[in-house]
């Protein structure tokens, strides 16, 4: 059998207990992955005791909690703070999501914390993006029209043609998808993942644009496009309910049949 040995210092270590202080009777035991790039100590895991009675019902909620009242060190991303802009995408209970619209009901016993999983972690529960936002730059995600269309003037869709977006731009790059994909974990650099070809899809199907030929072209590579086996985690972990897997799908159809 084969043997993998990590380096000394990524094995993750027991971290500090921080107990609770207000004395309630209702709490909820917290473990929160922790790195710090600046001191040369093992990744660990924290475990915070969280008085719930004085706490909103979200995930996000008692983060921000720790954060304000038990340990200020604690870093992560968060901004809206109501599912729009993906910032606080991380694995809570196992499953990527926005801890902003994960309700801590839902999890039965202690909530364990990571960040997104196969991503260079920059500090705490930050994950290393820039891959993705690169890969998503290289679509192009922006409406090409050839056309001369006299300045402030509308491009009409109708209902219908409209209608072939709903499901898809309403994706907010989060990357929950992308990195619970394995293909996307073995390839990362060169397989663009379910998030990007998500997003490329969007601008394919779109009536206005006029760079279809050009947009499939682009994205019909091996490695690119059909690295995807349909193991369905992206379409399974979308905190949007999004179904990334049919846009690739219909894609790669849309190449066969072209």
């Amino acid at each position: 059998m084969a043997q993998f040995k990590l380096p000394q210092n990524s094995k993750i270590v027991k971290g500090d207990y921080y107990k609770d202080k207000t004395g309630s009777k209702n709490l909820k035991k917290v473990n929160i992955y922790r790195w710090n790039p600046s001191d040369s100590k093992n990744p660990r895991i924290d475990t915070y005791e969280v008085d719930i009675d004085n706490c909103g019902s979200k995930v996000l909620d008692i983060l921000n909690k720790i954060k304000n009242e038990i340990d200020p060190s604690l870093t992560y991303r968060r901004s809206c703070a109501h599912g729009v802009c993906g910032s606080c995408a991380m694995n809570v209970d196992g499953v990527n999501t926005l801890s902003c619209t994960k309700s801590y009901d839902e999890i039965d016993g202690e909530i364990n914390i990571y960040p997104l999983p196969h991503l260079k972690v920059i500090k705490d529960l930050i994950g290393d993006l820039s891959t993705l936002y690169k890969q998503y730059e290289s679509i192009e995600p922006w409406l090409k029209n050839n056309s001369q269309i006299e300045k402030g003037k509308e491009i009409y869709q109708s209902k219908e043609e409209r209608e072939k977006l709903d499901g898809y731009y309403e994706c907010i790059m989060c990357a929950c998808c992308s990195t619970s994909c394995p293909s996307y974990w073995w390839n990362g650099e060169k397989y663009l993942g379910p998030a990007v070809l998500l997003q490329a899809y969007r601008w394919i199907i779109d009536s206005r644009d006029d760079e279809r030929k050009e947009r499939l072209k682009k994205v019909a590579d091996e490695l690119k496009l059909y690295r995807c086996h349909t193991i369905m985690n992206c379409t399974n972990s979308c905190p949007k309910g999004l179904n990334p897997a049919k846009a690739i799908g219909t894609i790669k159809k849309m190449l066969a049949t072209s």
